[in-house]
Parts: structure tokens; sequence; C-alpha cells
């Protein structure tokens, strides 16, 4: 006789503004091929409509599903229920960011962090077309592992530098950087270096890499800080008079 094993166990994280947090447990009956995200579409349909999160394509492509799951940074729609083995499934938000609802955080920080280093393309001037770039370009090959970031913050809820100094730029934003300073149609990377030497970008990162371990798209922001840094040291003796911090704090 076949002993049936126990539905999953959800541990739901529910915060509204004015209330308490808490974390509230519903039954889920698996099926195959079924993911978090399914199950809490489930949960919000059939057991309690007030569950808030996030989500749009439901297919991978968006990111707007990020969650910590289980005490990793994941999209729920990625993560099948097999996958993760465990009798119990806890979802809270992801860290680092203000919360709206349940699941559902502000995501502004995130901007302000890329425009914290102007990690936006500025085309240089008197440009009348963006120059051609292939695909098999040697700039395009440089920066080809660091281009397909979709915003969706879990590499900012797992880097540690973010929640204990909420001034530093983050992995997305210098991951960004990374890849404008290496674009030659863009003409603003003389106005970016002083802010990525700041005390708030670069040399924040302790290099820990816990961004690259969560990543979804497999990026590796840690690598593109590193690759940056080593352009650094040439911009150290270039602008030094440009510099808010010293020089010498800057290469601790």
């Amino acid at each position: 006789m076949q002993i049936r094993k126990p539905d999953p166990s959800f541990l739901v994280f529910r915060w509204e503004p004015g209330s308490a947090e808490r974390t509230q447990q519903y039954r889920v009956e698996p099926r195959p091929g079924m993911t978090v995200l399914d199950a809490l579409v489930e949960i919000q349909r059939e057991q309690d409509p007030t569950l808030a999160f996030r989500y749009a394509c439901r297919v991978g492509m968006c990111g707007s599903c990020a969650v910590v799951i289980n005490g990793r940074e994941r999209w729920a729609c990625r993560t099948l229920l097999a996958s993760l083995k465990a009798d119990a499934v806890s979802v809270r938000p992801l860290y680092h960011f203000p919360l709206i609802r349940d699941l559902v955080v502000d995501m502004a920080p995130f901007a302000a962090k890329m425009k914290a280093v102007a990690a936006a393309f500025v085309p240089k001037g008197g440009e009348e077309a963006f120059a051609p770039i292939g695909r098999n370009a040697k700039e395009r090959r440089q920066i080809d592992g660091a281009i397909e970031c979709i915003g969706c913050g879990a590499c900012l809820s797992a880097c540690t530098m973010v929640g204990w100094d909420k001034g530093f730029a983050g992995p997305a934003a210098l991951n960004r950087a990374f890849t404008l300073m290496g674009d030659t149609r863009d003409g603003a990377g003389a106005d970016r270096w002083p802010l990525l030497l700041s005390e708030e970008a670069l040399f924040r990162c302790h290099g820990q890499a816990n961004c690259t371990e969560v990543c979804p798209m497999e990026l590796s922001p840690t690598e593109s800080i590193l690759k940056l840094r080593r352009r650094s040291i040439f911009q150290l003796v270039k602008l030094p008079h440009r510099l808010d911090t010293p020089r010498a704090t800057v290469l601790a």
C-alpha cells in the first residue's frame, strides 16, 4: 500500500499597511510541472483572494515574479515545486526593497541606483547615426555576458552590501555601467567615471558573488565589477581632481 505524502505547506509572508508582518499557511495539491507561481495563483483564486503578488508573462521572460523562496531569490514562474524537494515552501518578498503589500515590493530603489551611477545610454553628440556594432565585433564580445539583465531585482535582494549601505549602487547598476563603458556609441563615460569611483560604487562591493549566484539570467555582476575596477586604475591617474573620495580610500 502506497502512503500518500501530505500536500506541501506554503508559508507565505503577509503584510499590508497598518498591520504587523506575519506568515500565513496554505495547502496546495501538487501536480506535475507545477511551479511556485502556479501555486500562488491557485491560492489566490481558490483560498485567499487577498493575497498580493506580482507576475506578468508566467514563462520566465519578464522577471516580475522575483521573490525569496526557501531562503533564495528566484523567479516563482521558473521554480518547480518538485525541484525544491521540501515538505514546506516558504515565500517572502525580496529583501532591501520597500514593501507595498504581501509579496509586492516597490522597485523605485532599483531605478534610483541606476541613476546614481548614470547607468543609462547617452549618445555621443554630433553623431548622425549609431555606429554599427556587429554581434561578432570585439566590443560586443567583451560585454556579451552582461547585457541580458532585465531588472528583476534578485541581485539587489541577495547583496549583503545593499542591505548594509542603502547608498551602495548595487550589482545591477554596476553591471549596466560596465556594458555602457564598453560601448563606443555612448558619450557619458567621462562623467560616469567619477560616480563609479565614489565611495558608494565600485569599491563598496566586497566580491561575495551572491548576486552572481542568484541571477536567473546567469549573468555575473561580480565579474563586471571586477573588470570595471581593473579599468579604473587608469582613471585614478587621469581624474584624481574629479573624485570626491581620496585616492587612498578608493584603492583600499
